[in-house]
């Protein structure tokens, strides 16, 4: 008898995350360029997680590799507030992570909103929190040059979503998902209901799963809503959403759950968010394609939102009758 073998079927392309991190990586060194100095980006670690500590170590060892600088500051709960408040003001950082869970309570939700929105890389605070929901994507609606930041996981899916194909860039912007079917196993209020919320509001039909049940997530028939509205789909399950869709992205966190493959359409597009491997192998017997991690992303996303905070407040410094003397100067510099 043969050795099994770990390869894919020739039907199911497996991609790993590095593609994507690579092609993003090379937009954001093009935009430190135009910098004066290395962007500057402090962690702040009050907390004993072996995972966040790690999350701290890939994002140094990434800010270094590209010239950003990296500070990690290891603080106790007691000083975590004015550590955060001091940083605010401190002009030598452009930007700051806080690693979660700290007090896994409520508490943790008011430091996220004490962190300046100008320095919030990872979108957390209520103004940005608020448009992402409300489906709006400028800081400055009117003039559209600052753009919001998103949350750093939700927006790497994105990415990769984007990297797949997924979206159609001969449609319109904001609705490049028109047509597509997705169902995102996870309704955390940190990556999954972000996503779903995304999602859909980039024209999506989005199946929310979660341990409460089903909820609906989209702008209505031909797209006919700005936002998306969410319905609760009483008593259904997965058997009844994921044959629906064609793609299935799953970030649920505990080592036991493995999501039933059976239910896959053949040719879906599966990504894993999770640190645990949502996903047998035997997916690879339905996928066409297949994302089995994100993170490389999610961290290149980190610095990315870095550098459109700077040009954020580049734009903002500058008054607008000198804006119109060279328009386009500055939004030629601003990833997109």
């Amino acid at each position: 008898m043969s050795a099994p073998t770990n390869t894919a079927p020739a039907s199911c392309k497996v991609m790993l995350s590095k593609h994507v991190a690579n092609r993003l990586i090379s937009e954001v060194q093009e935009g430190v360029k135009t910098l004066e100095k290395p962007p500057h980006l402090v962690g702040f670690l009050a907390n004993n997680d072996p995972a966040a500590l790690m999350y701290a170590q890939w994002t140094q060892k990434t800010c270094e590799e590209n010239g950003f600088k990296y500070t990690l500051r290891e603080v106790s709960r007691d000083d975590i507030e004015e550590q955060i408040i001091d940083a605010n003001t401190d002009s030598d950082v452009d930007g700051i992570i806080v690693y979660y869970p700290i007090f896994n309570n409520r508490q943790d939700q008011y430091l996220q909103q004490i962190v300046d929105v100008s320095k919030d890389v990872e979108g957390l605070s209520h103004r940005y929190i608020f448009n992402m929901y409300q489906n709006i994507r400028f800081l400055d609606p009117e003039t559209k040059r600052q753009k919001c930041i998103l949350p750093c996981t939700p927006l790497a899916n994105i990415k990769i979503l984007e990297y797949l194909n997924i979206y159609n860039t001969i449609l319109p912007y904001g609705n490049r998902l028109f047509g597509h079917t997705i169902c995102v196993v996870n309704r955390s209020e940190v990556v999954g209901r972000p996503l779903a919320a995304l999602l859909a509001n980039d024209g999506a039909c989005v199946y929310s799963v979660d341990i409460t049940g089903v909820q609906k997530f989209t702008r209505g028939e031909g797209l006919q809503k700005h936002r998306h509205e969410i319905v609760d789909l009483e008593g259904a399950t997965m058997k009844d959403v994921v044959p629906l869709c064609d793609v299935v992205i799953s970030g649920v966190p505990g080592e036991k759950f493995k999501f039933d493959t059976s239910l896959l359409r053949d040719g879906a597009v599966c990504v894993n968010f999770s640190s645990e491997k949502n996903f047998g192998p035997e997916v690879k017997e339905k996928a066409s394609l297949y994302v089995p991690s994100i993170g490389k992303v999610t961290i290149v996303v980190l610095l990315r939102n870095l550098l459109r905070l700077i040009q954020n407040r580049r734009v903002d410094d500058v008054k607008p009758a000198a804006a119109t003397e060279r328009p386009g100067t500055l939004e030629a510099e601003i990833v997109v």
